[in-house]
């Protein structure tokens, strides 16, 4: 589904590709965060996924009413707090998709999926 906004002048759409990308986008600037997971349900392997195929990793779910849902699969670096980097992953995120798409961010979901040591 896509969002819509309505303005005086007409009505903008926008794709929940388009905002998986920028949470993505906005998910891998934070700290802890090496990258997104792509789960393979067929045998159960988690893999890291390419900068460029960062959507595989996010789902969003906008309801009627603008309002929507963002759940994250993540790989960790080792060492670090998860909750810590859940919480800040989860104020930027929020913050940086709301003033983006101008619709509220009701609830992130985040999934770790792996921890990976960083050179």
């Amino acid at each position: 589904m896509k969002g819509r906004i309505n303005n005086k002048l007409g009505e903008i759409q926008i794709s929940s590709d388009i905002i998986a990308m920028y949470a993505g986008t906005t998910a891998v600037e934070c700290f802890g965060i090496v990258g997104m997971a792509a789960v393979s349900m067929k045998d159960g392997l988690v893999k890291l996924l390419k900068r460029e195929s960062l959507t595989h990793g996010i789902t969003v779910e906008i309801q009627e009413d603008n309002h929507m849902t963002i759940d994250f699969h993540v790989i960790v670096a080792y060492g670090v707090s998860i909750c810590a980097v859940a919480d800040n992953l989860i104020e930027n995120v929020k913050y940086k998709v709301e003033e983006f798409t101008g619709m509220e961010v009701d609830k992130i979901n985040i999934y770790v999926e792996g921890v990976r040591v960083i050179d």
